[in-house]
């Protein structure tokens, strides 16, 4: 496993496994608080120049219950919000932690980070990917269906940072998916050129959702306007049909699961009946944040203690 994550295309098949399987041990084992000497000694810092709530708070909490010491920055509090560059803050700050969890805008600023440091990096999102959320709706999907890779995926909604990490996750993990967009709210065009050179058959790109749902065991959805888009009623007019609501559940498979990688506009993207109803697993989706983020905390940091 390599020392940083900033994408799902930094796992293998087998690191994916691992991971997923540690963090079902720390699920079951939540009330015991296994391994909580784990990263004694060790500092990792938080950094967070976007708003957030599940990731920050699960990934603290990890490393809490790990043992270990966090420092939070964000870029008002620290000198990359007067112009440090990422390269010369990541610099600084190994000399100081043994990790840097970063959320940040533009994934070259994490690029930059990994690219001059020995410690590892780790991908709390950009606006290109989101890996940490989709390892934890991988976590959600293995604990409610059995084969889960076996397994339909829908992804409904615009073609962003967590449309691509899905993408992602298809091609290291090779289950069925498809990405249903409206017209002219595709994925970007470097995911596309790449997903044409693995020449994947298991990734489907639609612009109907009605087709797109058509025999689905999971439906996922996420907010049509990520973090700092400016919400239009022309993008708003674009997405009618989009919503993840009865009628379209309907569509699915009887067993069919609803996931949503929150925070939700709820009766926009997707309705309150849905996302509280029988088939949504949606808050427990957000609490295997926590064991995920523990998960590849253990599996990151001893790798890198024991090279």
């Amino acid at each position: 496993m390599k020392k940083d994550l900033l994408s799902l295309l930094d796992l293998s098949h087998e690191d994916i496994e691992k991971i997923l399987s540690r963090a079902a041990f720390y699920k079951k084992n939540r009330k015991k608080r296994k391994n909580a000497t784990l990263l004694k000694g060790q500092s990792i810092a938080l950094i967070f120049e976007k708003a957030s709530t599940r990731t920050k708070v699960s990934f603290s909490v990890a490393i809490h219950q790990l043992g270990g010491h966090v420092v939070e920055l964000d870029e008002k509090g620290s000198q990359l919000g007067r112009g440090e560059t990422y390269m010369d803050t990541a610099r600084v700050l190994a000399g100081y932690v043994d990790a840097i969890v970063c959320r940040t805008y533009a994934q070259n600023n994490l690029e930059q980070m990994a690219h001059s440091v020995s410690i590892p990096v780790i991908n709390a999102l950009s606006d290109l990917y989101h890996p940490c959320q989709v390892l934890a709706d991988l976590l959600t999907l293995q604990g409610h269906k059995r084969n889960f890779l076996d397994q339909k995926v829908v992804y409904l909604g615009d073609g962003n940072n967590m449309a691509n990490t899905w993408i992602t996750a298809a091609m290291v993990l090779g289950f069925p998916l498809v990405v249903a967009t409206p017209r002219g709210f595709e994925p970007p065009a470097a995911i596309l050129k790449h997903l044409h050179q693995q020449a994947s058959d298991s990734i489907t790109l639609l612009n109907d959702p009605y087709k797109a749902v058509q025999g689905a065991d999971v439906i996922y959805t996420d907010t049509w306007f990520s973090m700092g888009q400016e919400v239009s009623r022309e993008k708003k007019e674009a997405f009618q049909g989009f919503q993840v609501n009865q009628e379209l559940l309907k569509k699915a498979n009887k067993n069919a699961i609803v996931l949503h990688c929150l925070p939700a506009h709820r009766n926009e993207e997707i309705t309150s009946e849905v996302m509280d109803g029988p088939q949504s697993r949606i808050f427990e989706e957000a609490e295997n944040r926590l064991y995920v983020q523990k998960a590849i905390l253990e599996i990151i940091l001893l790798t890198r203690n024991k090279v």
